[in-house]
């Protein structure tokens, strides 16, 4: 059964439970008002009747009288004389021989008292009064009246009619209430239920327009808040999975290339009359790719750690200047072989960073700038900024076009796909320095103009 009829019978039920309890304890107070009403009438018509009726001469009217009091009074009247023995009644009911004489019960309390006595018995359809008569004109010593008590309840019948006409409106109206007022708490329900098997089912634009601000409406707004939310990760599980998508296809193509290069110069150094300087440069060109090899497996490494391990840098105070010293003295051999020249203007700062980590970034900087600068030089500087230390490096070299430098850091991505592999670059360099800087709270920022160079700069804060 759904919500909405189980509410709709709820309210049906309790109305007619509610209704006829009231009604029937209404019935009964009303029973026993009009009884209770009954007994005093009675009392009160009985005492003027005895009056009426003692003071009836005995003669032929005397009959024709008594029906004429009987029939304005609404009583059965039965009159006895002084032995008991009934006398008159009007109207005449055909009765047994002993009902029509006083029970002699009554003559005695009579005798004792001379009070009115009103009998009322539970099982008895009448209600009946007793008298004592002082006989003026006629032989009448003793007066019953008697009403049935149907009569008294008589205006139970047009109460309960009332009552459960009334009864039977307020079950239609509550019928057609408790089904509206059902309806407009169930189907806000069915809209919450429809919009969560769509939002389980991955559709997750949904938008619930409730204009409520019971719980159905909280509760119509955390659902669209989880499908905003669902929505928003949905994409980002989409972007990731586009992105790592690329992120393999690239490693795949970043280790085949150099593979091949390998497996060619393996099948070159086989050849018997292979000339030695060749031989050496088949060599050379082998051990280049390995290394680049090398350097991609190190470099996604340093990102999947970044990535996963919580500890990935171990802040310690260290002297910027020994770190930029060593990383100079390493690459050093290289600009010199293109005929670079390699400045370091560092001062002796202490920061607050990890020693291999900032060594890893400057190396991989200085080793940027060198392949993609063809002359002039390389500057590596250090200054003071308030609380922080500023590490650049300033390059002469091919420069960096504005529409490649928001997706420089990305991993895998190149401004000159071709002019890099050829530079025996893996495309993740700039991406672990960010990673690295990310690491420390730091973010590295770059300035290029095409054609004339490049500077990179972080910060460190001072120890």
């Amino acid at each position: 059964m759904s919500i909405r009829a189980k509410l709709a019978w709820t309210f049906i039920l309790l109305l007619i439970f509610g209704i006829t309890a009231i009604s029937s304890y209404s019935i009964l107070f009303i029973r026993n008002f009009l009884l209770s009403e009954g007994e005093k009438q009675i009392i009160n018509d009985t005492r003027w009747l005895a009056i009426t009726i003692q003071n009836l001469r005995s003669d032929e009217d005397f009959e024709t009288n008594l029906n004429e009091i009987a029939s304005a009074s609404g009583y059965h009247l039965a009159i006895y004389d002084e032995n008991g023995i009934i006398y008159a009644e009007v109207p005449y009911h055909e009765t047994s021989v002993a009902s029509r004489q006083l029970q002699s019960g009554l003559r005695d309390h009579f005798v004792r008292d001379g009070t009115l006595i009103v009998a009322d018995h539970i099982n008895d359809d009448q209600l009946v009064a007793y008298v004592l008569l002082q006989p003026i004109h006629n032989a009448a010593a003793y007066l019953k009246v008697s009403i049935r008590k149907e009569l008294i309840y008589e205006p139970i019948k047009t109460i309960r009619w009332i009552i459960y006409t009334g009864m039977f409106i307020s079950i239609g109206l509550v019928l057609l209430v408790s089904i509206t007022f059902a309806r407009s708490i169930t189907l806000p329900i069915l809209q919450l239920e429809k919009a969560a098997r769509d939002i389980s089912d991955g559709n997750t634009d949904q938008n619930l327009n409730l204009d409520r601000s019971d719980e159905i409406g909280t509760l119509a707004k955390s659902l669209n808040r989880m499908a905003d939310r669902l929505r928003t990760d949905n994409l980002e599980l989409k972007r990731l999975y586009q992105k790592q998508n690329q992120f393999f296809a690239d490693i795949t193509h970043e280790i085949r290339n150099p593979l091949h290069t390998i497996a060619g110069s393996l099948e070159m150094l086989k050849m018997n009359n292979l000339d030695e300087a060749l031989k050496e440069k088949y060599i050379l060109t082998a051990e280049r790719q390995t290394q680049r090899i090398n350097r991609l497996f190190k470099d996604l490494v340093t990102l999947q750690r970044f990535d996963s391990d919580d500890q990935f840098i171990q802040k310690e105070s260290f002297d910027i200047q020994k770190i930029v010293t060593y990383v100079r003295e390493t690459v050093e051999p290289e600009a010199h072989e293109k005929g670079l020249h390699l400045k370091a203007d560092v001062d002796p700062y202490n920061v607050i960073g990890d020693p291999d980590k900032i060594e890893q970034v400057l190396e991989n900087l200085l080793t940027n700038a060198i392949k993609f600068t063809s002359g002039g030089s390389i500057v590596i500087n250090t200054r003071e900024d308030n609380d922080n230390v500023i590490v650049e490096v300033t390059d002469t070299g091919i420069g960096i076009s504005e529409e490649h430098l928001d997706r420089l850091f990305d991993r895998f991505y190149r401004t000159d796909k071709a002019r890099s592999r050829d530079k025996g670059g893996t495309g993740l360099g700039l991406s672990v320095v960010k990673s690295i800087l990310d690491a420390h709270g730091s973010t590295v920022h770059v300035e290029s103009k095409q054609g004339k160079g490049s500077r990179f700069w972080f910060s460190l804060p001072k120890a």
